[in-house]
């Protein structure tokens, strides 16, 4: 079937809700003039508050929201997201095309379009960059699997503790603006992950100029190339100028040669501030014009200095991790379960959550297909809890409780007060907890999701795009040192989901039928979902809220 602006049947039910989140725009004066739509001043500078550093800058080795909410705004996508919504429509691509029962996928270009270095961006390039990701060796693909891994599911030559059968076969510049892509077999999560901000659109001239490739790894750590660090090059509406790392400060400035709407500010800058207090009271003294994922506690004190906060729809999961690998006791269903009971998930939505958190009993959000009522449900229960413990002989159960910190996300606003509240139910049902607190980018996800290294933890996901897989397809779709299981009723009935590319009534009741499967096996406990939001001076102007935290800053004005 042929896309243009795609409705998808499938999508989650977040569509409609730009006009009601955007900010209401205003008409002023300024040195550069009015913009064209009347939207407020153009030109300019806004400060960002940053909650961390950025990993770096080359789209494929990253999988942090503050890293992306930089490289989104330097790159595009073949596909991308209507604002405000997970609704696709054309970026790079202006139309695309499965055929040969979604194993090929033709994609139209746009015309004209360059790289911020002058490539010009083409079917060849497009090839390029799908050739230098599945072609990555060594260090250099070790450090993509979060993304790239997860989608396509292999490598050219899968090295170390890499495995799998590629899905990626070829691609052919068919003529100057038409790329076919070739897979080896269906994959139900396209045409929706091509939007993935890690598959963006890197200049072939700037990957090879800057040794892109040349990732080198010291034990657990991975050190990037120039490419990453100094020269990342796409065709997005800002175009990277500096990173100070000594003063946390990333420099964006417009790309006069956008192909899209061009950008209204001179300069965005990306200012890493990592105590959230901090982040708050420099927005109220206006040393930052914004930040993200505002204490919930903190949002009318915001609003009552004036300032805006925008709320977005739900798409995400906090969840509790058990590693059954690490402790014998969690091998034992009753003991995972006992977990999920012990656990009271409505209290800690209404304490520690933002407004409009809801508790959660299976993995795909309520809001979106593949979300079923026919999950085997653990509800609040401290005397059951107790009673499968005893069962299971783990009535003096010890675990490791790993918990991030210098971090905020979208579902986890606060973890070690989330931690505390999940340690005290625990522990009231006679429980031993041990926290293990690392800081977020200073070891924790290599801790937990490579090396298994606790026993339970907290952990979340924001949706990248509408599709019951990119949730329990990419927690519990193969074996992974997260969780320490090898369930392959629960890894099949997965993998024949995803494979439903054009039946979509089919893929909805498989990804159900694998919910309950996951329900019953509890490989993780999941807790709530939240409404995370951004803060913004009332001056800003433009600025829409997305569902997938997928904010473009081209929109954006001050006035």
């Amino acid at each position: 079937m042929l896309h243009k602006r795609v409705a998808r049947a499938r999508r989650i039910a977040l569509t409609g809700l730009a006009g009601a989140l955007a900010v209401s725009m205003t008409a002023c004066a300024s040195e550069r003039g009015q913009d064209p739509a009347g939207e407020g001043q153009t030109g300019g500078t806004l400060v960002f508050g940053a909650a961390g550093d950025p990993k770096n800058f080359d789209p494929i080795f990253n999988d942090d929201g503050e890293t992306f909410r930089v490289v989104r705004q330097i790159y595009d996508t073949l596909i991308t997201y209507k604002p405000g919504t997970a609704e696709l429509e054309p970026g790079l691509a202006e139309k695309w095309e499965a055929s040969n029962e979604g194993r090929t996928w033709t994609f139209t270009l746009r015309q004209g379009v360059k790289f911020h270095d002058g490539t010009p961006f083409d079917a060849e390039a497009v090839c390029f960059n799908f050739d230098r990701w599945h072609n990555m060796k060594g260090a250099a693909a070790q450090s993509q699997m979060i993304y790239y891994g997860d989608i396509f599911e292999g490598f050219a030559s899968n090295e170390g503790d890499i495995s799998g059968d590629p899905l990626y076969a070829s691609c052919e510049a068919k003529d100057e603006h038409t790329a076919v892509l070739n897979l080896t077999r269906p994959k139900g999560a396209f045409p929706d992950a091509f939007g993935l901000t890690s598959l963006s659109m890197s200049s072939p001239t700037a990957l090879q100029k800057y040794n892109a490739d040349e990732v080198t790894q010291s034990g657990d750590s991975f050190s990037y190339p120039a490419y990453a660090n100094e020269h990342p090059t796409g065709t997005g509406a800002f175009k990277f100028e500096s990173f100070d790392r000594a003063a946390g400060t990333i420099t964006l400035v417009r790309n006069d040669e956008y192909w899209g709407q061009k950008a209204k500010l001179d300069k965005l800058i990306f200012r890493v501030i990592k105590d959230e207090n901090a982040r708050k009271q420099e927005l109220i003294s206006g040393t930052i014009d914004g930040y993200d994922y505002p204490n919930p506690a903190d949002y009318q004190t915001l609003r009552d200095a004036g300032a805006q906060v925008l709320v977005r729809p739900i798409n995400n999961i906090l969840y509790l991790g058990i590693n059954q690998a690490n402790n014998p006791k969690l091998q034992d269903v009753r003991v995972r379960k006992a977990l999920d009971h012990a656990i009271n998930k409505e209290l800690l939505a209404q304490n520690k959550m933002p407004e409009g958190a809801k508790a959660r009993d299976q993995f795909v959000p309520e809001e979106m297909n593949g979300y079923t009522n026919a999950v085997e449900k653990h509800e609040y229960d401290p005397d059951k809890a107790r009673q499968l413990l005893a069962e299971a002989g783990a009535e003096n159960l010890t675990l490791n409780f790993y918990v991030p910190t210098e971090v905020t996300r979208p579902y986890m606003p606060n973890p070690p007060e989330i931690a505390g509240a999940v340690s005290d139910d625990l522990k009231a049902v006679g429980i031993n907890v041990q926290m293990v607190q690392r800081p977020w980018n200073g070891g924790y996800k290599d801790d937990v999701q490579k090396l298994g290294k606790h026993d339970i933890h907290l952990l979340g996901w924001t949706g990248d795009y509408g599709d019951p897989g990119n949730f329990i397809g990419t927690f519990f779709g193969r074996e992974k040192a997260e969780f320490g299981f090898d369930n392959p009723e629960i890894f099949n009935a997965l993998n024949a989901a995803d494979a439903k590319v054009t039946d979509q009534a089919a893929k909805t009741a498989a990804y159900e039928r694998a919910a309950v499967l996951i329900s019953q096996y509890v490989p993780a406990v999941p807790l709530t979902s939240s409404p995370p939001a951004i803060a913004v001076k009332a001056n800003v102007h433009g600025l829409v809220p997305s569902p997938l935290t997928d904010e473009r800053f081209n929109t954006v004005s001050k006035g």
